[in-house]
């Protein structure tokens, strides 16, 4: 909220009409050196249900025994709805911890090459502490 808010007062845009778009980026902290202009970058996320194939840029099957893949790096940015691509992306839910419910709180879009119907029967989810 405090993303879109701030790009919102900046650019003089209207709160209501702004989303977030999230890219996932290749690097880890370590490689940031410094914030970006707008936006703001978010490490230390856990995917469940599946990971994130740094190579297709995409959302991908989860390998055996590796249940929370890290996520790398990802850049948030606010940008006005009629901007926001919806092509081939799955609606991923945000929670604070595995337990699913109370917990929630955002849904960021997620690059897919699948359907997203798939990562919904798998459960896919990112969270913020395993």
């Amino acid at each position: 909220t405090a993303i879109m808010q701030s790009t919102a007062r900046k650019n003089a845009l209207p709160l209501d009409k702004m989303c977030l778009v999230v890219e996932v980026t290749k690097k880890t902290k370590e490689e940031m050196t410094q914030p970006p202009k707008e936006g703001a970058y978010v490490h230390g996320l856990f995917m469940e249900g599946a990971r994130w194939d740094i190579n297709v840029n995409s959302i991908a099957d989860s390998f055996l025994k590796d249940l929370h893949p890290q996520m790398p790096v990802m850049f948030i940015k606010a940008v006005t709805q009629d901007k926001a691509d919806q092509r081939c992306l799955y609606e991923c839910p945000v929670y604070k911890t595995r337990e699913r419910g109370p917990t929630y709180i955002w849904t960021f879009n997620l690059k897919t090459r699948d359907k997203p119907s798939k990562w919904v029967l798998a459960g896919v989810a990112l969270l913020l502490q395993i």
